[in-house]
């Protein structure tokens, strides 16, 4: 099986009367135009399978969910440590510093790793 990785805007061609061309990309679905004779059947395989079709040996099973990782390196770790820093100069009072700072920590637990870098 052929695996191709294609961004927005790009396409690929199936013979010479098919083209297939990834239109938008949103979160983890993306768009694609199919351009192919009428007489050249297209079905979504969950309408193929529902209408008794069976599943290609060669589709797998996709993951319903996917995390999506931002890659840690020192200048984000120093934006991370000058966020903390000006909440800090902040009123510590005010429930949006309050609620700004929680949800701070929950996505970037404090730990040895964001604390070790140094602005600068």
């Amino acid at each position: 099986m052929l695996c191709l990785t294609l961004t927005q805007g790009e396409y690929l061609t199936i013979g010479e009367d098919v083209v297939v061309q990834v239109d938008r990309m949103t979160g983890d679905r993306c768009k694609l135009v199919i351009q192919a004779p009428r007489e050249v059947p297209i079905l979504r395989g969950q309408v193929r399978e529902r209408e008794g079709g069976e599943r290609p040996e060669c589709v797998f099973e996709a993951p319903r969910w996917s995390k999506r990782e931002i890659p840690w390196d020192r200048s984000k770790a120093q934006a991370l440590h000058a966020m903390r820093a000006l909440l800090n100069k902040m009123d510590g009072r005010d429930d949006g510093v309050k609620a700004l700072r929680r949800q701070l920590n929950h996505m970037f637990p404090e730990t040895e790793r964001t604390n070790r870098v140094s602005p600068g």
